[in-house]
């Protein structure tokens, strides 16, 4: 009998544009034992208002990563397994402890916009309602924490007044800080689709870097960094001088306006000062400001190249300022909109997991709202002021005034500013508690009790996407056997505490009837009270089975219809009425600050940080499937070609990046979209797959002082090339132990070198997951100082006791080659090299085709000509289609040129026809349009 499908939507689990999804499994669920190949097929959600059926490769892949290939499976205390119970008590006891020592503000949460909102709504309520400490932030101040004060300053509330639907109304969309073509690019596909339906759209790209998602702009403004306000400084300046401000609106409905004009027409003057000052062609400038004074529909879409800055919220206020001017809030295709960077980070914005944040959108600073929560939870504990942010939060671990923290869903030991910082403070920390999905983070490798939690697609709760749009993640499969949900997790160590009756939920349902009460409590509903901007008061009382089937909805969700369905809102202010005192909007003078890390003779270079097209933050869930490692597998440094020509970088070789914090080592991208002296590196790479590049390591922990939000895009290091003595290339279908083998490696190199110091070395290596196998890239600054049997020995496992080894050694080109073969499988390939003293070079192993060696672990059994080939790493007539460009369909570049030279293909859309390749979620279409370009170029 053909065993059917069930068809379950929901909500993908990565950024925060929150595209829905049909997933398909079979009608029996995956066993709690499922095997690390485990998969299910899933398409977009056509129904789904955020992607109306787009999904990105991240998305389509997200069926690939639900195995359980290195999850934690059970609860362990100082790396001891022990049961639920036992872990629990631990927890509860250790808290009460050390609040009963040292008070409520020695304890903290760390939570994570990947939670539910209703993990987040109990976590919230436990620590502020109830331990009496505001102790509790999330890695949501990373991404958004500016854009919020920017919001709070302008309207009175965090309120996001836009709608996806505006990007296809809109007839200016100008992207700031954001590279939307790889980092939210289903909204990049939005805009392009809408460009291409209406042509006299214009779309103008502000960000120092030339990025995929100028492929689609009428303009690219690669102003200097840190000099955004500066530009809309200017902006306001120059529709003001022009007569194009609605003076009517001005008067009317807001407040601030003269002082805001009058600070940015002496601080940025005329267009060619804000041109000098932004380092931009006067022409260029002139043009933005044209379009943007003769166009009434404009959206102006930010992210982090505007929030992750010292002065991020004057940013964005200066943002805000120019379209409170114009009188556009409120209407269709108009609007400043900041666009999320987690599934959840508005809903914990929500419920209050800020610890500047009370919940339902109050804060601390009226008492009647800390007096409602507190009676609206029946806490007696609550309490009564902000807690620390981020930053702070972890300095207070450092010195001792935090003793326990609690770190849910995320991982900062890799993500936070001063990474390594952060490590040494929690290493020192009494009790760190992490519930993680899994067992490997450079986090969990720091605490001291490990609580297993379930993760996408084990559970069901709500997240809200970037334009206020509530939608369920749904539970499709079950997950390990001893994983729980978040929100259990927190409620049972609630009532362990004592505050049995406060968290006695059934379910997720129940948690969030009471979120969306607690949001509609003294809402507006009397004439003294304050009206507040989020509102579930519509949500009230669902049952479970309708809160299972809740269709997306929009915030606030006040208003029932006829069939007494909810109702949801899809812009607001169209009524000009703010959620200020006197329900005026409010411009913000602002004086633009400079970024606080200062370029120096020791520093030279600006580094800048950001996500890549295919991974997502620290990789725990992306690095699982190869199809995903393919686009970008190792991290790298891009910088500008002349800043390579004088440092001696070349294309592919290895770079460092380092000042008095930490390093950075990876592959040089020469880049001509790279302003001279500024350099980008990805910020997705973990000591779990690299050993150097965790690049937030090298961040200070510099912060915009109204929000706390780091300065993530703007550090400053010096840059030298990695001078190498040998590299390694080793392919193993066991994954290694990587510390374990460069201990071995250079322990060996030390005995035969007594000078060696091992803290001195630089020890390069590199994990990339495969089908059936992993690769590894090593390299090392000191002499090889080991032989075929050194390796042998180190690689060998107890499985390949009794493989048959093949061995191939060249002194004169002090090269070796090793390949170990069990009954007829390849097992292990390795390729060594020693070299003289080089500048990082890859070209070593530019003879040896890795995709015809990775095909070679799909096998079961080697033929005779793959055995005689393989440690030559090539078989004849077998092709190597290159760096993977279209990640959907595995692509390659040389697959792509070969092609277009061969078949004059003229167009993407010639090669999405002859290769399928940018036909399936489109993210590879600004780079197959550069190739293109190239291509044609070399043909010329």
């Amino acid at each position: 009998m053909t065993q059917q499908n069930q068809t379950v939507l929901t909500t993908c689990p990565y950024c925060g544009v929150g595209c829905g999804m049909q997933v398909s499994v079979p009608s029996k669920s995956a066993p709690a034992d499922a095997l690390a190949d485990y998969q299910v097929q899933l398409i977009g959600d056509k129904q789904h208002p955020a992607n109306l059926g787009r999904l990105c490769v991240k998305g389509s892949s997200a069926g690939e990563t639900v195995n359980f290939e290195g999850r934690m499976l059970a609860p362990q205390i100082n790396g001891q397994e022990v049961d639920w119970s036992t872990a629990l008590n631990e927890v509860a006891s250790r808290f009460q402890k050390v609040i009963a020592e040292h008070g409520p503000q020695s304890v903290a949460f760390y939570v994570s916009g990947q939670l539910l909102t209703e993990d987040y709504y109990v976590a919230n309520k436990l620590i502020k309602g109830f331990l009496g400490s505001a102790n509790i932030d999330t890695n949501s101040r990373l991404c958004m924490a500016s854009a919020v004060v920017g919001y709070k300053r302008a309207f009175g509330a965090d309120s996001v007044p836009c709608s996806y639907e505006d990007l296809e109304q809109a007839e200016l969309i100008t992207l700031v800080g954001s590279n939307a073509a790889w980092a939210h690019p289903i909204v990049y596909q939005r805009i392009a689709a809408a460009k291409k339906a209406n042509p006299n759209m214009k779309v103008v790209v502000v960000d120092p870097r030339k990025t995929a998602t100028c492929d689609i702009a009428d303009l690219h403004l690669p102003l200097k960094p840190g000099t955004d306000a500066v530009l809309f400084n200017g902006l306001l300046a120059y529709l003001a001088n022009n007569q194009a401000v609605d003076q009517s609106f001005i008067e009317q409905h807001t407040e601030g306006f003269g002082e805001a004009l009058a600070i940015a027409r002496q601080l940025q003057g005329d267009l060619s000062s804000v041109a000098a000052q932004c380092d931009l062609q006067q022409e260029e400038l002139a043009q933005f400001y044209q379009w943007v004074m003769r166009t009434e529909k404009m959206v102006t879409l930010y992210s982090q190249g505007v929030n992750q800055s010292s002065s991020g919220v004057d940013k964005s206020n200066a943002i805000i300022n120019c379209h409170l001017a114009t009188a556009t809030l409120g209407k269709p295709g108009c609007g400043p909109f900041s666009i999320t960077g987690q599934p959840n980070a508005m809903g914990g914005r929500e419920v209050g997991g800020l610890a500047n944040q009370l919940a339902a959108h109050m804060d601390f600073s009226k008492p009647e709202n800390i007096d409602r929560v507190a009676r609206f939870w029946q806490a007696q504990n609550m309490a009564q002021s902000e807690g620390l942010k981020a930053v702070d939060m972890f300095k207070a671990v450092a010195d001792g005034r935090i003793k326990a923290i609690w770190i849910m869903n995320t991982n900062p030991v890799v993500s936070m500013p001063d990474a390594d910082a952060v490590r040494r403070a929690l290493q020192l920390c009494d009790t760190v508690v992490v519930s993680d999905c899994m067992q490997h983070t450079d986090t969990t490798d720091v605490g001291d009790i490990l609580l297993p939690a379930l993760t996408w697609g084990e559970t069901t709760g709500s997240v809200t996407n970037s334009d206020r749009t509530i939608s369920i993640q749904r539970q499709f499969m079950q997950g390990p056997k001893n994983a729980r949900a978040d929100w259990w997790m927190i409620c049972e160590v609630a009532k362990r505490m004592g505050y049995q009756q406060a968290f006695d939920y059934a379910n997720t349902a129940q948690i969030f009837n009471e979120h969306a009460q607690l949001s509609a409590f003294e809402n507006g509903m009397a004439e003294d009270e304050q009206l507040r901007d989020f509102n579930l008061s519509a949500l009230i009382d669902m049952s479970e089975s309708e809160y299972r089937a809740l269709k997306p909805i929009q915030w606030p969700v006040i208003e029932r219809d006829a069939h007494n369905k909810p109702i949801g809102s899809k812009r607001l202010f169209s009524d000009a009425q703010f959620f200020t005192a006197n329900r005026k909007a409010q411009f913000i003078a602002i004086k633009p600050q400079a970024p606080l890390s200062v370029v120096s003779d020791s520093f030279p270079f600006v580094l800048n940080t950001g996500r890549i097209r295919d991974q997502w933050h620290t990789m725990t869930r992306t690095a699982k499937t190869a199809r995903l490692m393919a686009h970008r597998d190792q991290p790298y440094l891009s910088m500008h070609p002349d800043d390579a020509e004088r440092l001696g970088c070349e294309q592919g070789g290895l770079v460092k990046a380092s000042n008095d914090l930490g390093k950075f080592i990876g592959r040089v991208d020469i880049s001509d979209g790279q302003r001279k002296g500024e350099v980008f590196a990805p910020m997705h790479w973990t000591a779990q797959y690299a050993s150097d590049a965790r690049v937030d390591a090298l961040v200070a922990a510099n912060v915009d002082a109204l929000s706390g939000q780091p300065e993530s895009k703007h550090a400053v290091v010096k840059i030298e090339p990695f001078v190498s003595r040998w590299q390694a290339l080793i392919f193993s279908r066991t994954e290694l132990d990587m510390q374990g083998l460069k201990k071995a490696l250079l322990k060996k190199q030390q005995l035969s070198n007594q000078k060696l110091s091992t803290q001195t070395t630089d020890f390069y290596w590199v994990k990339v997951k495969g089908r059936g196998f992993y690769r590894y890239e090593l390299s090392c600054d000191q002499a090889l100082a080991y032989q075929l049997a050194d390796w042998q020995s180190i690689l060998t496992t107890e499985q390949q006791s009794d493989c048959s080894w093949l061995e191939y050694e060249d002194n004169s080109q002090q090269q070796s080659r090793l390949a170990c073969v069990q009954n007829g499988a390849v097992e292990q390939l390795i390729f060594v090299c020693a070299q003289q003293p080089t500048t990082g070079s890859n070209q070593l192993f530019a003879g040896i085709n890795r995709d015809w060696l990775a095909g070679l672990f799909e096998l079961s059994d080697l033929s005779d000509s793959e055995r005689r080939c393989l440690l030559a790493g090539k078989q004849s007539g077998a092709k190597d289609v290159g760096k993977i460009v279209c990640s959907c369909f595995g692509v390659g570049i040389n697959t792509i040129v070969e092609a277009i030279q061969s078949e004059k293909l003229l167009s993407a859309e010639d090669i999405g026809a002859a290769l399928k390749a940018g036909t399936n979620c489109g993210s590879c279409l600004p780079e197959l349009k550069e190739i293109l370009t190239q291509a044609v170029e070399l043909v010329d």
